[in-house]
């Protein structure tokens, strides 16, 4: 017999995954929108794909397309536009000659950095007043969420 914490269709369980979808749905829709206004030529998706390379010191662009479950094209494209905009470009692997390793260039750093620090002062502005019980715990909540493993590649479960 499930228990109040069991995930089940109705009663206010129903309606508390009900409120998360949704508000994870604006908190998503948000996020595309505020890109932007942080930085016009910087999509969402740039700046993501931006910041794993930084964190990677580089990588290739089917490492890019197997972390984030994306289609190789859609990858392609995104890195096509990046490379125009000398943002990233792509270093013959020394270990293997064959292989092209994507990296920031200095101007994909410094825009990099610039929308990281706009993006953190946004956050800040806006759980200024929450406790530091509830950042702790919602950051908890948040990476147990996304923790979550059992979709297939490229299935997004929301």
């Amino acid at each position: 017999m499930p228990d109040e914490t069991t995930v089940t269709p109705g009663g206010r369980t129903a309606e508390a995954v009900e409120a998360i979808q949704r508000e994870m749905t604006a908190f998503a829709r948000r996020a595309r929108a505020s890109a932007g206004r942080m930085h016009p030529e910087l999509s969402l998706v740039s700046y993501t794909l931006l910041g794993h390379l930084e964190e990677r010191d580089g990588c290739r662009a089917t490492d890019l397309a197997a972390h984030y479950a994306l289609d190789k094209s859609t990858v392609s494209r995104q890195v096509s536009a990046l490379e125009r905009t000398e943002l990233v470009e792509r270093r013959v692997d020394p270990d293997d000659h064959r292989v092209q390793v994507l990296h920031l260039t200095e101007a994909g750093r410094h825009i990099l950095a610039q929308v990281t620090e706009s993006r953190r002062a946004a956050f800040r502005e806006r759980l200024a007043d929450w406790t530091e019980e509830d950042l702790v715990r919602f950051a908890a909540y948040l990476e147990r969420y996304n923790a979550w493993q059992e979709a297939a590649p490229g299935e997004d479960q929301g």
